[in-house]
C-alpha cells in the first residue's frame, strides 16, 4: 500500500460520529487484547480533559487515524490514543500523527520529554517499532502507572 499523500491533521473537539466510532473500536480492541486491569486507553469523555489535546487525521473526507497529547507538567507530555483505521494501516498515518505531536506540538510547548505506555503483547509490535524508529527508549513506569507485565513504557528526550 502506498503512503497517503494528502493527509490533513487537525485538532478535534471529539463531537463527531466518526471519531466516536473509532474511539469505541479502539477501546473494544484494547479490551479484546489486554486484561482489563492493564487497559490504559481513555474513553471519549476522559479525552475531553483540559490537559489533553486531541487530533484526527483525514484523507479528504475520510477519517484515517487519531492521536492525543496529555500534558503531564510544563516540561513533559504523554502520547495517548494513537490509532489508525484498520484499512489505512501501513500507509504512514501513525508516523504523520506522531511527527505532528512530537515535532510540532511538543517542541512548540517547550517539552523536554515525551512518555507513552503501550501494550506488551504481539499485537503491539508495530506500535513499539514505530516509537523506537522515532527515538523512544524503553523505561520503567512513569506518572501514576505501576509495573505491569502487560505494559511497555517508553520515553523520548526532546532536549
Amino acid at each position: 500500500m502506498k503512503e497517503i499523500s494528502r493527509l490533513q491533521i487537525r485538532e478535534d473537539d471529539l463531537t463527531g460520529k466518526n471519531i466516536a466510532d473509532l474511539l469505541r473500536e479502539h477501546l473494544e480492541n484494547m479490551h479484546e487484547i489486554t486484561p482489563p486491569e492493564s487497559v490504559h486507553a481513555l474513553d471519549i469523555e476522559a479525552l475531553r480533559s483540559p490537559n489533553i489535546t486531541f487530533w484526527t487525521a483525514w484523507d479528504g473526507e475520510e477519517l484515517v487515524g487519531c492521536g492525543a497529547l496529555k500534558e503531564l507538567d510544563s516540561r513533559s507530555g504523554e502520547i495517548k490514543s494513537m490509532r489508525t483505521v484498520k484499512a489505512h494501516r501501513r500507509r504512514g498515518v501513525a508516523s504523520k500523527i506522531l511527527e505532528h505531536i512530537i515535532i510540532k506540538e511538543a517542541h512548540r510547548r517547550g517539552y523536554d520529554c515525551l512518555y507513552l505506555e503501550t501494550g506488551a503483547f504481539g499485537e503491539f509490535t508495530p506500535a513499539r517499532a514505530l516509537y523506537i524508529r522515532y527515538g523512544f527508549e524503553y523505561r520503567g513506569p512513569f506518572g501514576d502507572y505501576t509495573q505491569d507485565a502487560n505494559s511497555v513504557f517508553m520515553m523520548k528526550s526532546l532536549a
